[in-house]
C-alpha cells in the first residue's frame, strides 16, 4: 500500500477516537486525585468521613439553634428518644448540662468541624466551638451511628 492508496479520511471516526482518548485521560486523572492520590495529598479522609462530619454538623447546628431535644435525638441516633427508656448513665438532663447555654463552653454561637479520623469501630471528630482554643472531640460509632464524647484526642501537625 502506498500513499496514493491510503484509505479515505473519515472525520466521524477521528472525532470519536479523539473524544475517547480525552475521556480516558480525564478519568484516569480523576481516579488518581480522588482515590489513591487523595490519600497521598492528605485529603482522602475528607471523602471517607464526609457523611460523618455532616452528621456532627447537624448535631452542632441543632445545639446552636438551642433545639436540645433534636440534638439529643441525633446524639442517640433516635429521633423518637422520648418514647424509649433512656440510658441511666447519660440522660437528657445531663446532656442539657453538657451542651446547653450553661455548659462549660457557654451558648454555642459558632462551631467548625476541623478534622476527623477513622479508628477502630468509629471515628474521632475534632470540633472547635465558639473559637475557643480548647477543642472538643466527639466519637461517632459507625455501627450504631451514635455520637458521644471521645476518650481520645487528635493531634494535628
Amino acid at each position: 500500500m502506498t500513499l496514493l492508496d491510503a484509505p479515505k479520511y473519515n472525520p466521524t471516526h477521528d472525532r470519536r477516537v479523539r473524544n475517547l482518548l480525552i475521556t480516558a485521560g480525564v478519568s484516569i486523572v480523576l481516579i488518581a486525585v480522588i482515590g489513591v492520590g487523595g490519600y497521598l495529598l492528605g485529603h482522602g479522609w475528607f471523602f471517607d468521613n464526609l457523611m460523618i462530619e455532616h452528621r456532627a454538623s447537624n448535631f452542632l447546628s441543632a445545639v446552636q439553634d438551642n433545639d436540645l431535644e433534636k440534638a439529643f435525638g441525633i446524639w442517640l441516633n433516635d429521633p423518637d428518644w422520648k418514647q424509649h427508656p433512656q440510658n441511666p448513665n447519660y440522660d437528657f438532663k445531663r446532656f442539657a448540662s453538657d451542651w446547653g447555654p450553661q455548659s462549660e463552653q457557654g451558648p454555642l454561637k459558632s462551631y467548625k468541624v476541623e478534622i476527623s479520623k477513622r479508628t477502630g469501630s468509629g471515628c474521632i471528630i475534632q470540633v472547635r466551638i465558639n473559637d475557643m482554643p480548647k477543642k472538643v472531640f466527639l466519637w461517632y460509632e459507625i455501627k450504631t451511628k451514635k455520637l458521644s464524647f471521645s476518650p481520645l484526642e487528635l493531634s494535628t501537625l
